[in-house]
């Protein structure tokens, strides 16, 4: 069975985008607190989680590794990269989204199983909605289907806290993938000092392919994460 293990980066579109009603709407939380320093606060903290949100925000790139061959790609918006071919992962920029998520889509048609950290909750919803949005043909519609299982989505999130079973403070409460790595001996992802968290400026600064490169510890953090889930803990019910 060809696994595809994957992750995107996202990054919000310029406020400027949208018209006076969706940026009263989009900013009408922090309008409760009275003009200053409070208020000011908390539009920035509602302008920063717009990058959440794919009718607000859009996909800068989007990591992929085939799980058995660790063969991949990564797809990334830039300004004027060329291809490049780093081992057996290709990076291929783009200029334009709506390209890069076509491609992304007749690329995961080849694949039977995805695995992804978070995908239900965010990658997967997000991906469905944006590709809505700009119209872009979405080749596999089965990744949110029946929660309960690993096939054709597995999601390591999902299978680490055993689908929530213990809530936000017990046993099997979840971490996220950073946490994860260090608890399992897998190099983390943020080893490198660039974490999600940062893709905003580095988007502002045109280091795309700082993001791509991190966007790609993440796959492989996922993929080693993925064996270690599969060799010692997947079947427990």
């Amino acid at each position: 069975m060809a696994t595809l293990v994957f992750d995107i980066e996202t990054t919000a579109v310029p406020v400027e985008t949208f018209d006076e009603a969706q940026q009263e709407y989009l900013f009408r939380d922090a309008s409760k607190f009275p003009e200053g320093p409070e208020r000011d606060t908390r539009r920035a903290e509602l302008a920063r989680q717009l990058s959440l949100y794919p009718l607000t925000a859009q996909v800068v790139c989007i990591a992929m590794v085939n799980a058995d061959s660790d063969r991949g790609q990564v797809l990334f918006l830039a300004d004027d990269f060329e291809p490049d071919d780093e081992g057996e992962v290709k990076f291929v920029p783009f200029a334009d989204e709506s390209e890069l998520l076509h491609d992304f889509w007749e690329l995961a048609k080849r694949y039977e199983q995805i695995v992804t950290f978070n995908g239900r909750g965010f990658d997967v919803p997000f991906l469905y909605l944006r590709s809505a949005v700009l119209g872009v043909p979405i080749s596999r519609k089965d990744w949110l289907g029946y929660r309960f299982q690993t096939e054709p989505h597995c999601d390591l999130a999902e299978q680490l806290t055993f689908y929530n079973v213990s809530g936000r403070d017990g046993a099997a409460r979840k971490f996220n993938l950073d946490f994860y790595c260090k608890a399992f001996g897998i190099e983390s992802p943020k080893a490198y000092g660039v974490s999600g968290m940062d893709v905003a400026s580095l988007v502002a600064e045109s280091r795309f392919r700082d993001i791509a490169d991190y966007c790609l510890r993440d796959v492989r953090a996922t993929v080693a994460l993925h064996r270690i889930w599969r060799e010692r803990l997947a079947g427990i019910k």
